[in-house]
């Protein structure tokens, strides 16, 4: 059975011989062990063009020491698509780490690990790609108590490479690792230690550095330039949000909580970028990914919205007053989705091991690799993108209208969906403009927001209602009392309502405010 653990640490270079400085001085720090040695030995498996160490992932097969077997290196904050782990204030990198015990030498990588790098495997073999022997000599930070709050560990390593050609190394690095301490000693840690002559390791991973001959690029960030383009911004969040899809990709297989609403924020992001600037990126050079992500996203949304409604029934069942929860009406709640989110789960994982889906990443990844030039990527970022965004907002301002319009019922129930989803890709655009429009560009995507989490919650009660009316006339026909479901459909039905005016009243806010955007007031 898998371990996963978030490790917080934080390299740096060393020279052979050079002493530690004391250590038993740092906050909260009231005894340092012994150093104790050990002799590790870590073959590492990545593919023949290295796509997990270009993703910010390493996987490794250990023997020696306490946590020999295989280890899986994950990005530990793929919310903000980092490759390389969040950092904190002293530099320290987080990542999470999957376990499983060891295999006998030779066996293939195990499945379970297999399964969560597929996003960039995409069916290409895991081979050894370097052997790493490390001695290690680890000294444990303890408080008062003699909880372990950090361990330093002074390495030296030897590395091989394999494949067409082989490379030997060696180097020493310093390792500190919280084990049960906080930030504050972290960082009273890197102090000490750059004091003490030590610097910031160049690389994240070992493996980083045994490859640095060979590595791909790491594919992080550039900052922008002084006065960026428009396709130099809207490529950059394309690329980001690109690398935020692919990081939820292990947490959705893993059953992570929100992973699936996260994935699927991801997917419209993209899908709305690439509507919403078609003078930057050519529809036609595009349209067949939007299709995709629009697949991708209906997969992710079915499993979302199952979770959702049954959320929404079982709190409002909960809130109830007991006399008026006549029957079994939680059981049949859950008994009615169960299957449901069971089914829609494993479609989701059908569609993240298919080829369509991996097709998809390679068409996102080319789209990046070798961006189509226009004449409007090419203008100022500042003149450009604006124009986007107010027909973003325009467009949400005419579905609104014809809400408003739409008589009450079912036609003005899809009009204010309709406009929600308009609301919601004005909110994109302004977030990939911000770059560009500042703080202008951000108050009005917090605008939009709103207005966009407003018409969700509509669209959240429309849907109880009518699956309050469907359980309620299972229950009935099982000789049970429906009373309860008739209390939640017209519960649903006057909430909708409710929010139909808080709706407006945002709308107003957003489209009429002073965080409206200029050329649409």
């Amino acid at each position: 059975m898998a371990t996963e653990i978030l490790e917080t640490e934080r390299k740096y270079e060393a020279q052979p011989g050079v002493p530690l400085p004391p250590l038993d001085t740092l906050p909260e720090v009231a005894e340092v062990s012994v150093p104790e040695t050990e002799t590790l030995v870590a073959e590492y498996y990545d593919t023949d063009d290295l796509r997990l160490l270009k993703a910010g992932a390493t996987l490794r097969r250990r023997a020696g020491g306490a946590d020999e077997g295989w280890h899986l290196k994950l990005p530990s904050d793929p919310k903000n698509g980092r490759k390389s782990g969040k950092k904190d204030s002293a530099g320290a990198a987080s990542r999470l780490e999957i376990r499983l015990p060891a295999s006998r030498p030779g066996d293939p990588v195990p499945d379970e690990l297999a399964r969560l790098v597929r996003v960039h495997t995409r069916g290409a073999a895991l081979r050894p790609v370097a052997r790493l022997d490390t001695r290690r000599r680890t000294t444990t930070l303890l408080d008062t108590a003699g909880t372990s709050l950090a361990a330093v560990m002074a390495d030296e390593v030897a590395a091989q490479t394999f494949g067409e050609s082989t490379t030997l190394s060696r180097w020493n690095e310093i390792e500190v690792e919280l084990t049960g301490g906080g930030p504050r000693l972290l960082r009273a840690a890197d102090k000490r230690l750059r004091h003490g002559g030590l610097r910031p390791a160049a690389y994240s991973a070992k493996l980083a550095r045994a490859l640095a001959g060979e590595a791909p690029p790491s594919g992080d960030e550039h900052p922008l330039s002084k006065h960026p383009l428009a396709g130099e911004i809207v490529f950059g969040y394309l690329s980001s949000q690109a690398a935020t899809l692919k990081a939820l990709d292990p947490a959705v297989r893993r059953g992570a909580a929100d992973s699936i609403h996260q994935m699927r924020v991801a997917a419209r992001r993209l899908r709305s970028t690439l509507q919403s600037f078609p003078a930057v990126v050519p529809a036609q050079s595009s349209a067949h990914l939007r299709k995709e992500l629009k697949w991708l996203g209906g997969v992710l949304g079915d499993a979302r919205d199952s979770e959702v409604l049954s959320d929404w029934l079982l709190t409002r069942i909960a809130g109830t007053p007991t006399e008026l929860v006549m029957g079994p009406v939680a059981a049949r709640v859950r008994a009615h989705f169960a299957p449901r989110e069971a089914d829609a789960q494993r479609a989701v994982l059908l569609a993240l091991d298919s080829q369509r889906y991996f097709s998809m990443l390679d068409e996102l990844d080319r789209l990046l690799e070798h961006p189509p030039l226009t004449a409007a990527a090419a203008e100022p970022a500042d003149k450009a993108l604006p124009r986007a965004v107010a027909r973003a907002h325009r467009r949400t301002a005419r579905r609104m209208r014809t809400a408003k319009r739409a008589p009450a019922g079912q036609a003005r129930d899809v009009a204010l969906h309709e406009t929600r989803k308009a609301a919601k890709r004005a909110r994109y655009t302004a977030e990939a403009a911000e770059p560009a429009s500042g703080k202008k560009a951000r108050r009005f995507a917090e605008r939009m927001k709103t207005v966009q989490s407003v018409l969700g919650d509509h669209q959240d009660a429309v849907n109880a209602r009518a699956t309050a009316r469907e359980i309620g006339v299972q229950a009935h026909l099982a000789g049970e009392s429906a009373f309860t479901f008739g209390l939640l459909e017209g519960r649903a039905h006057c909430e909708a309502l409710a929010i139909q005016r808080q709706a407006r009243k945002a709308w107003r806010r957003a489209a009429h405010g002073k965080h409206a955007w200029p050329s649409a007031r």
